[in-house]
């Protein structure tokens, strides 16, 4: 890819995306600029990803083709203003922060804007990252999937309709949060039956891990796999239908829900 790459913001998901483009060689270090208000950020991924930095985030549109906003929500407006009088024409915008409309970006950047609406997660830090990509009417099909190559260099990416991406942070956004929390349970139950803590972290979390690649490199349905493991009368239905009687599957399916309607709001304030 020949495109000059800019980041305005540099934090811990920027620096993921930048450290999986760089490790999957879709761009060069020198195909990247980055822009922070902290020094001591910029210094930090100016070493360790050898790319260009600055404090001048209108330098960063002035150089580059792609422009992540990897910024918070409420500051999107603010920095559009800064830098759209250095955006080039031909240029396309990624958002990557929640709640941030296609329709918003195009108001302040103005309706002929090539804009990308995204969701990345943090499993993105370690190259396991589920992008949602929603680009506008503007991107071309060879835009959107330069887009898709640089987020699939750290992760799998889909392409949604916007009026799903509310969706996103329920099921992929947020879910490694509702994961951990039941790695963090499993590990438990093993530290209670006589497992050290680290030992049982371990496990738990290769379980998960294991389980995880077993949906998506087989193909076969969440429920058959399951019904793999449940042999007759066994441990594993017995603790099934304890999952079921405490309302394992309808407390995800509630937990999901409220992040939604969390997800719209933050939309509402944003728009």
């Amino acid at each position: 890819m020949n495109h000059k790459i800019g980041f305005i913001g540099c934090g811990k998901m920027a620096q993921a995306m930048i450290e999986g483009m760089l490790a999957k060689e879709t761009v060069t270090p020198g195909q990247i600029t980055a822009s922070a208000s902290s020094d001591t950020t910029l210094e930090h991924v100016r070493n360790k990803f050898g790319i260009h930095t600055t404090l001048r985030n209108a330098e960063v549109t002035a150089q580059s083709d792609i422009i992540f906003l990897a910024v918070k929500p409420d500051l999107h407006r603010k920095i559009i203003e800064e830098i759209t009088p250095s955006l080039k024409k031909e240029a396309v915008v990624v958002t990557i922060a929640a709640g941030i409309s296609l329709a918003f970006m195009q108001q302040e950047l103005g309706q002929e804007a090539k804009v990308i609406r995204t969701m990345p997660n943090t499993p993105s830090l370690v190259g396991e990252g589920l992008s949602a990509i929603c680009p506008n009417t503007n991107v071309s099909p060879k835009e959107l999937q330069d887009i898709l190559e640089l987020f699939n260099s750290f992760g799998k990416t889909e392409v949604l309709k916007e009026e799903l991406m509310d969706s996103v942070p329920a099921i992929s956004g947020s879910s490694p949060a509702y994961v951990y929390m039941m790695i963090e349970a499993l590990a438990d139950g093993g530290v209670r039956d006589g497992i050290s803590r680290k030992q049982a972290y371990t496990m738990a979390a290769q379980a998960v891990l294991g389980a995880a690649k077993m949906v998506l490199e087989t193909g076969m349905h969440p429920g058959e796999l399951k019904d793999h493991v449940c042999t007759p009368g066994g441990s594993t239905i017995q603790a099934v239908a304890a999952l079921e009687q405490h309302n394992f599957r309808s407390a995800i399916l509630t937990a999901m829900k409220s992040c939604t309607e969390k997800s719209k709001e933050l939309q509402k304030e944003n728009s």
